[in-house]
């Protein structure tokens, strides 16, 4: 028998996942000098994943490192395989069929909860909801924002609530030339939300959101930034997470807040009403949000370790719309170990394991599903390097698949009338939503229903 990665016997990797975590990893094995073939699976049309559905249209600088991605697809060893469920259309066992490896890069596809009542009431929506709606998501596409209420709250205050907040606040003019969903450029164009409150339940110094995400709130044409500056009268143990070169950001985002603080005079038509130690306890209303009621917080604990105390003093604040914008969870795939507490697919380095961290051969994750929600696009490239070691260092454990063949496996997909998507398919997608975005001064106008880009692709 040849061994995997051998010229005679490439070894097969099934990548679940289209986003940045999936193309590093698919990079990191083709930089291994070792004979792979990756077929990368993606339950969408379209490749890209966060990049494409999670970053604000604003934002188009940090969409060029699909750049980089499509250099990774060219590789004659690559194939894309969208529009396939894993998990649905294809089961595990199935994959293992006809691959040695399979390595997770799914994401973390949905939200955590607050776990406060009235958390269901209509007008209170996750980040996740409003941010794939805007970016013309499939799934989303047809959600409803009352956007004719004028007081809009954001829970959390890391990037992904900046983003939402500061769409909120942008005037049509400023993001009709994005690739913004035309459905959302519409709605938003009617929106009478006048306030939006950004809330934390740390301070200043804890705040997760990146110094350019807050600084962009300076530059708006016709919202001003509002920030109390009793928010930034720092307790000891804050001014010491400040201290040092790798603190550099929070020092950034408190000098940016300062001086939000240090504005007089508000003469433009929105208000970003950014607030601290404040902790949602109940969300009220009629059947739907009409106040939210919120704990004052005090912090407690050393520089670095420091913790939220709720102090039982409250107070309301009148809205009709609420985002919850308080971290992300994976979903389960029948057949992989899951760690509901974490919300990420149970692993050791990568290496998916059982929940006493018994290593499952041949299953690996990477990304967001593998460590949980946190850093930048780039976080994901060391991330994914680290489980393909993993991968090289097992391969001459991993027990090979009974039939490696890729042929047989697309042929299994037309069996079961799965109509999978290729690279060269999406290319043909993608330029059709440039074309489209061109008569609007778009970079592109994005398909929002999987037939019309089926469509696109033709038989």
């Amino acid at each position: 028998m040849s061994t995997l990665g051998s010229p005679e016997r490439p070894l097969r990797v099934a990548i679940v996942g289209s986003g940045p975590s999936g193309f590093y990893a698919a990079e990191a094995l083709f930089s291994s000098l070792m004979n792979v073939q990756v077929d990368m699976f993606e339950r969408l049309p379209t490749p890209f994943g966060l990049v494409r559905y999670g970053v604000a249209p604003d934002h188009p600088k940090i969409k060029n490192v699909i750049k980089i991605y499509e250099k990774i697809t060219s590789n004659e060893h690559f194939s894309f395989r969208g529009n396939v469920t894993v998990g649905k259309d294809l089961t595990i066992p199935e994959l293992q069929t006809y691959y040695d490896v399979i390595l997770f890069t799914c994401g973390a596809e949905t939200d955590k909860r607050l776990g406060v009542p009235g958390e269901d009431l209509s007008g209170s929506h996750t980040a996740t909801e409003f941010v794939a709606w805007y970016n013309g998501h499939p799934d989303y596409r047809d959600r409803k924002f009352d956007l004719s209420q004028e007081v809009a709250v954001v829970i959390g205050q890391g990037n992904v609530a900046m983003d939402v907040s500061r769409i909120l606040c942008k005037t049509v003019d400023e993001l009709k030339n994005t690739d913004i969903a035309q459905h959302a450029l519409e709605a938003l164009a009617q929106s009478k939300v006048r306030e939006v409150h950004l809330i934390g339940r740390r301070g200043p110094v804890q705040a997760a959101f990146t110094p350019p995400e807050i600084k962009e709130f300076e530059e708006l044409v016709d919202c001003d930034p509002i920030v109390d500056p009793k928010y930034l009268e720092l307790n000891p143990a804050s001014q010491k997470e400040m201290e040092g070169i790798a603190n550099n950001n929070r020092r950034k985002n408190v000098e940016t807040l300062r001086s939000f603080a240090a504005l007089r005079n508000f003469s433009k038509n929105r208000k970003f009403i950014i607030q601290f130690l404040k902790s949602p306890v109940e969300l009220q209303g009629q059947g739907k949000v009409e106040k939210i009621i919120l704990e004052k917080n005090i912090l407690t604990g050393e520089a670095g370790k420091q913790s939220a105390q709720g102090t039982g003093e409250k107070e309301e604040l009148s809205c009709g719309l609420v985002f919850r914008s308080v971290g992300y969870k994976g979903v389960a795939i029948n057949g992989v170990p899951f760690d509901e507490k974490k919300g990420i697919f149970s692993n050791v380095k990568g290496r998916i394991s059982d929940l006493e961290e018994r290593i499952v051969s041949g299953l690996y994750a990477a990304g967001w599903i593998k460590r949980g929600p946190s850093g930048v696009i780039g976080t994901n490239k060391s991330d994914s390097v680290e489980t393909v070691e993993m991968i090289l260092a097992d391969i001459s454990h991993l027990k090979p698949c009974p039939q490696p063949d890729s042929q047989a496996m697309a042929e299994l997909l037309r069996k079961k009338n799965i109509r999978f998507v290729r690279f060269d398919d999406w290319k043909k997608i993608d330029a059709a939503e440039i074309e489209r975005g061109k008569s609007k001064g778009k970079p592109r106008e994005k398909f929002v229903c999987v037939e019309d880009m089926l469509t696109v692709v033709g038989k």
